[in-house]
């Protein structure tokens, strides 16, 4: 059935489609706990009307088994993190969606090996990377990776605020250890667009023009390799 539409109705369509669009198909965004990664992308998807992937961790029943007990509970925690993130982005990514085309994930499939190397001894890092390399192959990779960049103090107050009780007992030395392993990283990925925001002194969750600050920033054309910018 084809539908007819006057001007002005036209135009209020390219005009919204202007205002919402994207210049990057599949965009992630990364960092460290507590960096406002699912806030961000959330509220991103709404306003350019794009699909949302957000990580599924909440019903992970290692998670606070493994906060209590990491030496014990690490290697099943990131094994069925591992699963759930590729089952979920296989699926997510391989939809076609003719009217949100674009996507917006505040996770990259990565995270997965980061975290690992943080958690795990070193045998079972050395297992859990062949696991990786051989799933990681079969998904797409972004066209933007952004990643939002906190001091270790931001991001304790930051879990501290938001409450979730199972984090509460998380460390500096903690953080430091995933923030050093996401740049360890970052540095080898030689063939993508990576954004590296400093948002030390920005709110972007309460006060909207550094949202938009942000989300501006997010839809600039960058260079293969690493962009730094502090606002």
């Amino acid at each position: 059935m084809q539908r007819c539409i006057g001007n002005k109705t036209f135009n209020i369509l390219i005009r919204t489609h202007l205002d919402t669009a994207t210049l990057y198909n599949f965009i992630v965004i990364e960092g460290n706990i507590g960096a406002g990664k699912t806030t961000l992308a959330t509220r991103m998807a709404e306003d350019k009307q794009t699909r949302l992937i957000l990580e599924q961790f909440a019903d992970n029943p290692f998670l606070p088994l493994f906060y209590e007990k990491p030496d014990k509970y690490s290697f099943p925690l990131e094994l069925s993190f591992l699963a759930e993130r590729y089952h979920q982005l296989k699926d997510e990514l391989t939809k076609q969606d003719l009217f949100k085309p674009a996507i917006i994930s505040d996770y990259f499939f990565l995270k997965s090996l980061i975290f690992a190397k943080a958690n795990l001894g070193e045998a079972e890092y050395e297992l859990y990377t062949k696991l990786f390399y051989i799933i990681n192959d079969s998904l797409p990779k972004p066209d933007l990776f952004v990643f939002l960049y906190h001091d270790i103090e931001q991001l304790l107050a930051n879990i501290k605020k938001r409450g979730r009780e199972y984090e509460q007992n998380i460390s500096a030395e903690y953080l430091l250890k995933i923030q050093t392993s996401y740049f360890e990283y970052i540095k080898q990925l030689t063939d993508m667009r990576i954004l590296i925001i400093d948002v030390n002194h920005l709110n972007f969750v309460d006060n909207e023009e550094h949202y938009r600050q942000i989300a501006a920033l997010m839809n600039q054309p960058y260079p293969t390799g690493i962009t730094r910018i502090a606002l």
